[in-house]
């Protein structure tokens, strides 16, 4: 026995209206088409499916577990039209994010497997780079999007024509020392440390937050050792060579043996930001991934994903 699904409906509108005339009203079709539709479907399953009699038409037992089948048809159709309908409305296309070392793999990179779930339509090309690498790329359309880093203490830098800036999260700078020290000291205070501290690469996000907090204390030695990058700070420091700021971001990234951390007041915070491009179309996919980054970054949000942030 083969079934043509397409006559399925003609039976259900049958089983709805009460006989043929007014369920070929309802089809706005000749009551002979759709008597036409009942006899071939009847021929098919090869019994009876209605019984007919003045008062109008009665489903045999055939008839009624076929209008059982056509009513499961119809709600799988509606359902897929309801999640075609819904995708057909997700954003889609690619961006092009442009992101400093620690927010790509202490943000992004653990955040992926959500991005492909929400943002499914949305391909991501990550890109690591240095601030004024990132803002070029995004004058010249090469990105999309950057995140960009700053110490509370230094202005954003220009937005330019057709860029705008959202605010994401404010990460605390973090004294690292030798791991011992604050037995030593017992109580950690900046003024009191006799240890030096590490000179920083200018390029880095650490220099101007470590420049504003060393210029308030009475005293500071250097080290001689110079350092761009945060892996490198964190194996000086557990080699005893000296202290330096950290973004409490990083932290998370790193083994942090040999090494202790303290949050003290003063030493402020790194402002994280994104910018995108507004052209005269907005584009979906990079307000979707904008969005996306404000809820990640979000203060519940992150707490919740990054225990240890």
């Amino acid at each position: 026995m083969r079934i043509a699904v397409s006559r399925l409906p003609f039976l259900l509108q049958i089983a709805r209206s009460g006989g043929v005339l007014a369920a070929a009203e309802a089809l706005t079709l000749t009551p002979s088409a759709v008597s036409q539709q009942l006899a071939r479907l009847e021929a098919e399953v090869g019994v009876p499916l209605v019984i007919r009699s003045p008062r109008g038409v009665t489903l045999t037992a055939a008839g009624r577990e076929l209008v059982e089948l056509a009513e499961n048809v119809e709600r799988e159709v509606n359902e897929a039209a309801l999640r075609v309908g819904a995708a057909s409305e997700l954003p889609s296309g690619s961006v092009r994010l442009g992101a400093f070392q620690s927010f790509l793999s202490g943000v992004i990179a653990p955040a992926l497997p959500r991005w492909r779930t929400e943002l499914a339509g949305v391909h991501l090309e990550a890109v690591e780079g240095e601030m004024p690498d990132l803002l070029r790329g995004l004058r010249t359309a090469a990105l999309d999007l950057v995140a960009i880093e700053r110490d509370e203490s230094i202005p954003p830098p220009p937005l330019g024509p057709g860029v705008r800036e959202v605010p994401l999260l404010d990460d605390p700078w973090v004294l690292v020392a030798p791991a011992g020290t604050q037995a030593a000291m017992g109580v950690i205070e900046l003024d009191q440390l006799r240890l030096p501290w590490l000179e920083v690469d200018r390029s880095s996000g650490v220099h101007q937050a470590a420049a504003r907090v060393r210029d308030r204390l009475s005293s500071s030695t250097t080290s001689p050792h110079r350092y761009a990058s945060h892996q490198s700070a964190l194996a000086l420091i557990a080699a005893g060579e000296g202290v330096a700021l950290l973004p409490q971001l990083a932290l998370q990234e790193f083994s942090l043996t040999g090494v202790e951390t303290h949050e003290l007041p003063g030493l402020g915070s790194r402002r994280i930001s994104v910018r995108y491009r507004v052209g005269r179309r907005p584009d979906p996919a990079v307000a979707a991934a904008v969005e996306f980054l404000q809820l990640l970054t979000a203060p519940g949000e992150t707490a919740a994903d990054h225990p240890h942030r």
